[in-house]
Formats: C-alpha cells, sequence, structure tokens
C-alpha cells in the first residue's frame, strides 16, 4: 500500500494570558502561527491486527508507548471510527520535546488531518472537536493549521493573510514540564483577545502582548533569562519571547539576513544549544 508523507508543523504562542481555571485547567487565550520547522510522518494503512508506532531522529528518545499518536489511534479505534483498518506511522522527530513547540500534538493532529481528507473518517466539527480535546487541549489548533487567534472561552478564530516574520528559535539543553510550569501559576488576567482581529498579528501590537508563563519559566530556569536578553541584545529583533511552557525562547525578524546572523552570533557563545531559524507560514 503507498506510503503518504506529511509534514507536522511546529506551533508558536506569539503571545499567551493565562484567564481563570475551570475543572482543573486553566484557561488561556493565545495569539498562534506555525513555522515551516516540522517533524516527518510516514503513513500507510496495513494488513496487521494493530496499529504500529515509531519514532525516530534526534528527538525521539524517551518518547514512550503512552504518546498522543498513540493516543489517537485508541480513541479513533474505541469509537469505531476506522471501521478496523489499521496504519503504519513513523514519526521522524526533527522538533524537540517539552519546547513548548506543540511537536507531539501536531503530530497526532497531522494524522487526525490526513485520516480526515483521505476520506478514511467523516466526522462533523462537534466530533473532531471532542476528539482532539481528548487527545490534548492544543491539538484543535493542529487541525487548523493556520494562523488563529484562541480565546479563553475556548473558540478559535483563523485569520488569514497574517503578517510574516523571520524567527531564531532557541532551546537550552533541558526542557520546560508543562504541568509544573502551570501548577506555579497564581495570577490570572482578564480575557484581552475577545475579537480577534489581523492586526493583532502585527509587530506594533505584538511587541506590547506577553507570554504570561514566562515569568514563572525564568523564576524555575534562570538560564532561561538569559537566553532572552543575550537574543535581545543582538541584531535589533522586532521582539523576544517565550512560546509556550517553554523551554524554547524565540526572536521574531522582518529580515531573514538579521535571523541568520543573530543564531551564527549565538551558536558562537552557546555551542550546545539547540538553535534554528524559521519563517512563520
Amino acid at each position: 500500500m503507498k506510503i503518504n508523507i506529511i509534514k507536522s508543523n511546529a506551533k508558536l504562542n506569539l503571545a499567551l494570558n493565562i484567564t481563570g481555571k475551570k475543572k482543573g485547567l486553566h484557561k488561556i487565550e493565545s495569539i498562534i502561527g506555525f513555522v515551516d520547522l516540522h517533524d516527518v510522518i510516514s503513513i500507510k494503512q496495513h494488513n496487521g491486527k494493530k496499529h504500529h508506532i515509531s519514532f525516530n531522529g534526534k528527538f525521539s528518545r524517551n518518547i514512550g508507548k503512552k504518546n498522543t499518536v498513540q493516543k489517537l489511534f485508541q480513541i479513533l479505534d474505541k469509537q469505531n471510527l476506522l471501521n478496523n483498518k489499521k496504519f503504519k506511522v513513523k514519526i521522524k522527530k526533527i522538533i524537540p520535546q517539552e519546547a513548548g513547540l506543540g511537536g507531539g500534538s501536531m503530530n497526532a493532529a497531522s494524522i487526525f488531518n490526513y485520516l480526515i481528507k483521505k476520506k478514511f473518517i467523516n466526522p462533523n466539527y462537534n466530533k473532531i472537536r471532542s476528539i482532539c480535546d481528548l487527545v490534548g487541549s492544543d491539538v484543535i489548533l493542529g487541525i487548523i493549521e493556520s494562523s488563529c487567534v484562541l480565546s479563553s472561552n475556548g473558540g478559535i478564530k483563523k485569520i488569514n493573510d497574517t503578517p510574516k516574520y523571520y524567527a531564531t528559535l532557541v532551546k537550552p539543553n533541558f526542557g520546560c514540564s508543562t504541568k509544573k510550569i502551570y501548577s506555579a501559576v497564581q495570577k490570572y488576567t482578564k480575557p484581552k483577545y475577545i475579537n480577534p482581529k489581523k492586526k493583532m498579528f502585527e509587530a506594533k501590537y505584538l511587541i506590547n502582548q506577553q507570554n504570561a508563563l514566562q515569568a514563572i519559566a525564568f523564576k524555575k530556569y534562570s538560564k532561561l533569562k538569559k537566553i532572552k536578553v543575550f537574543l535581545e541584545n543582538i541584531n535589533n529583533p522586532l521582539f523576544v519571547r517565550m512560546t509556550g511552557s517553554g523551554s524554547t525562547i524565540v526572536a521574531y525578524y522582518n529580515s531573514l539576513k538579521s535571523c541568520k546572523l543573530a543564531k551564527t552570533k549565538f551558536k558562537r557563545k552557546y555551542k550546545n544549544y539547540w538553535c534554528v531559524t524559521a519563517k512563520t507560514i
């Protein structure tokens, strides 16, 4: 059977606020973009009795059997949506784990999208949303895989033709536990992204926003703050901000040349840290 190749892009929180808590989960609002940094997924239907899911690549270490992709297939099987069809999936991990880039969630979303587009399943939006929520809170964002605004009530507004940025992404040699970072949240803010608009993706708007989890991560990991300060002082970025719950710090630029030069300068000082350039899509 034919092998299909899927690109699973990394997600960036251009801005993020914590607006409250409901049923044990934090309510967030976020301005979200995607970059052309991606994991590579090969998938094909096979005649076995079970799904076969494997990971390879630089960041495949320590991915256990209980992962988002496995969870997705378990849910689809439990709800009898695949009509006993089984799949063989190989995922080359180019996006690091515990980086705030949504790698695992976007893997599940990309595969879910593939199954829908190839008509292996035909769920309506409510069913798609409910399955995504069962797999992980941000999986639904990968179904859209476009610039969007997540409101604190869970609504998602897709925004077309947003400004594009070049980004220098830096991750130190440690990750941030999403659970640990969120457990330290003590302050909430009033919702600001109630009426999503394209202007929210403009640099002059984003510069004045924040990632509410950044201060918490910096308190736990002082190295992250040092990375941010260093990036802010090379090549005049538009702004520098942590994405998600960390540990990736992102410097945004209008110029590809400035973006690449920032990477070069960063790598001279921090040789052992992961550092790549990417472009928003």
